[in-house]
């Protein structure tokens, strides 16, 4: 478990006065002057370091994660204001981001949830959103931008990125989205795989090492083999490289 303690109105970052804008002062505050009490949940420690030190002059950051089961103890522990979620985390029963929001709601009903992916797939936000997100914003979000979205989601709007409003409006109003939509394209080269046999695909296209996908999904490192020959034989990909270059074409990674 890797993890420390330390809508009723949609709009896009932009919508709102000063979501903009750089910020100005120092911590948010949420209620009678408190500060905005974040936790960051990202399997990249590097990328969630960086938020952090781009959050911590402006909110209060009092816990991250890097998993499922370690993201649920951490907001069921601190109750954060809001929760700044990745899509795609590891462990739990495999179900990411959404897997994290419908188990933390039971713990911390009041939290706000707003996913920072870099994945725009309707799958994945329609994900999420159904599972109480209220606001998806992509990585390539400037630090101010991501500021103001936070701000936002903790006073009741629900934000996301404007090339993602269609995706966002249709599970808002629960009309399927992407592979599940009436008539929709499926792929079905991804319907072959299992689902932690995703999970791993998901990791190995990522550049993780066997060690660190065994690390991350808590099995062995042959089991992570065994995952790894059955996706690529399933894919029909011969290595590695393929497979990395598979998963950017689709946007699953």
């Amino acid at each position: 478990m890797n993890a420390t303690h330390d809508m009723d109105d949609m709009t896009t970052p932009s919508a709102q006065p000063g979501a903009m804008g750089a910020p100005v002062g120092g911590a948010t505050a949420a209620d009678g002057g408190r500060p905005i009490r974040i936790v960051v949940v990202d399997d990249h420690e590097m990328f969630r370091a960086g938020v952090i030190a781009t959050l911590r002059p402006y909110f209060d950051i009092v816990g991250q994660a890097a998993d499922v089961d370690g993201s649920v103890a951490t907001i069921a522990a601190t109750k954060p204001d809001v929760v700044l979620l990745d899509v795609h985390v590891p462990g739990g029963q495999g179900g990411g981001g959404a897997e994290i929001l419908a188990k933390s709601l039971l713990y911390s009903p009041s939290t706000a949830f707003l996913a920072l992916s870099v994945s725009d797939s309707p799958q994945d936000v329609g994900s999420v959103i159904r599972a109480g997100a209220r606001g998806y914003v992509t990585k390539t979000i400037t630090g101010a931008d991501l500021i103001g979205s936070i701000r936002q989601v903790n006073d009741g709007y629900a934000v996301f990125s404007p090339k993602l409003a269609g995706f966002v409006l249709s599970a808002f109003q629960g009309v399927p989205v992407g592979e599940d939509a009436p008539g929709g394209i499926r792929d079905e080269e991804l319907d072959r795989l299992s689902r932690r046999e995703q999970e791993v695909m998901r990791l190995i296209a990522r550049g993780y090492t066997y060690k660190e996908v065994a690390a991350e999904l808590y099995i062995s490192i042959k089991t992570v083999e065994t995952h790894v020959s059955a996706v690529l034989r399933k894919l029909q990909l011969s290595n590695r490289t393929e497979l990395t270059r598979w998963a950017a074409d689709r946007r699953i990674v």
